[in-house]
Formats: C-alpha cells, structure tokens, sequence
C-alpha cells in the first residue's frame, strides 16, 4: 500500500512526548485560513516554486510538457493552469527552486526511516507521530502503519483533527497510544468562517475518544484576531474540563513560518502580517483556561 507523505521530520520535539520521527500525511478535509502548511490541505500532488533559489538555467521549460515554464522579463514564471503536477521539472531542478509537495511511499519505505531512530525513542520515551495535513484523509495507509510500528515496539501519536463520523475512525484511532487534536473555536460560527466545517464532530469526538480511553492533548493555535480571545480559550476549557483522560490544554502561540510556502505555491496568505503573542498575552490566556480547572500548556 503507498501513501502521500509531504515530509518525515526527525528528531522532533514538540510532536509529542520524547525524541520523535513525525511523519507527514497529505491531504486535509479542512480548510484553516492560516495553515501553515498549506500545501498539505489538497489530495492532489502540488509544484512548490522557491523563487529565491532559481538560478535561471531554464531546465524546467525544457522538461514541462505542458508549457507551464517560462521566463519573461528576467524573472520565472510557472503558468498554474497548466502544471498538471507531473513532476519532471523538478526532477531536473539542481539548485532545488522547484520541488513536489509530495511523495508516494510504502508503510516499508517509511518504516526504513522510523527505525533508524529507534535508539532514541527508547531512551526518551519517544516514538512515532503521525501528522499532516489530516492523518485520517489516508486511513488505511494510516493504520497499516500504526499497526507496523506497533509489531515492533514502536509508541505512536496520531494529531488529527478528528472531524470523521466517530464509527469510521474508532478502529484506527484505537491502535495509538496518544491523541493530539485541535478545537480551534468553541463557536460553531467562528469555526466554520476559520476552517470550512462545523466544530459538531470534532467536541463530540472527544467525548467519544475519552471513553476509549487513549491519552489526549487538546490544542488551540493562537490565530491573531480569529481565535485568541479570552472568551474563545475560555469556552474551550469549559469543554475541554469533562474528560478524564486529557493530558492537558494546550495553547499553541501563532507560526509565522508559513508565509513562504503561500508564495511557494502562488497563493495569497490571510495572515501574512501577523506575528506571534506577546509573553504577557500568553500568559493571560494560559489563566483564562485554567478557569476550567484542567492543566495547560503553552507551546
């Protein structure tokens, strides 16, 4: 079985508990106006174009077979319409301006990777996480290679925002040993305006996986203007205050680091003058949860 994988991180430490190798999965049934990394969201292979490193050496307008190349008054220039995502021109892109969003793989190519790490993960309580985009956009690739690392020993993470019908997920989410998933807004308005779809599946998720009874951490991004109002965090928590087997609320502060990867791939950016939380905020926020008397984190 192959699946879409956008990128495996070694070495992680904020992906979960210990020293992890965070495997990234393509494809997102959400649409987040600040994700920062966007070219996860769609299903479909995507050419990422970094225009600081194009050299000029015209090796992609030979290798396009579409025409989607050209160069026009100094500058490169990559016709959208056109780029059917095959993948040549980056092929032949030493200088490594231009390059796929993704690559297909097998549970064995990526295993290869995860085991070279094994050292680690023994020695800090580490392991696997499984990320994206939306894990759960690639299932059965998903638990073909949860049920892999569990057969060697492997702990494993899954971070998800578990917007699924509860019964097609139950099985998969059942093979990990912790949780991570987001509720970015605790009103349903706010959240279909953010993200594309009602919050409904997601806070009746995790419910559900609370009485399964797997490790969760809960995490809010910190969206300057659109979810890091104190009433917002305050809501959350209220939700979030129930479950018994909640690790703790976590606040995630906001990543400017995804302006690029917009330019990359051509697209404009909604939050492209925002900037992360001032300590002070943080911390007022980090009270407004811990209202609800459950533990909180700042990351």
């Amino acid at each position: 079985m192959n699946g879409w994988i956008t990128d495996i991180q070694r070495f992680s430490l904020k992906d979960g508990p210990g020293i992890r190798t965070t495997v990234f999965f393509k494809g997102c049934n959400l649409k987040c106006t600040w994700c920062h990394n966007p070219e996860t969201i769609s299903s479909g292979n995507r050419l990422l174009f970094y225009e600081n490193r194009c050299i000029g050496c015209g090796a992609c307008v030979a290798a396009c077979p579409n025409g989607a190349h050209r160069a026009e008054n100094g500058r490169h220039i990559i016709d959208r319409d056109r780029c059917t995502g095959c993948g040549r021109c980056a092929d032949g892109c030493f200088s490594g301006a231009l390059r796929m969003a993704a690559r297909s793989m097998t549970v064995g190519e990526v295993m290869h990777e995860v085991r070279q790490d094994r050292l680690y993960y023994n020695e800090s309580g580490g392991g696997v996480t499984l990320s994206g985009g939306e894990v759960l956009c690639q299932q059965a690739f998903a638990a073909e290679l949860l049920a892999a690392c569990r057969t060697e020993g492997i702990s494993t993470a899954v971070e998800s925002n578990i917007c699924f019908d509860f019964s097609a997920i139950r099985d998969t989410l059942a093979q990990t040993d912790l949780i991570m998933c987001d509720l970015k807004c605790a009103d349903d308005d706010a959240h279909r305006r953010y993200t594309g779809v009602s919050n409904a599946k997601i806070i009746a998720n995790l419910k559900q996986i609370d009485e399964l009874g797997i490790p969760m951490i809960v995490r809010t991004p910190l969206i300057p203007g659109a979810t890091d109002g104190e009433s917002n965090i305050r809501a959350v928590a209220r939700i979030l205050a129930p479950l018994k087997r909640l690790r703790y609320y976590e606040l995630l502060n906001f990543n400017p680091l995804g302006a690029p990867k917009y330019d990359a791939l051509g697209q404009p950016y909604a939050f492209r003058d925002a900037r992360p939380l001032p300590a002070g905020r943080l911390d007022v926020l980090r009270k407004c949860a811990e209202e609800a008397g459950i533990p909180v984190r700042v990351g």
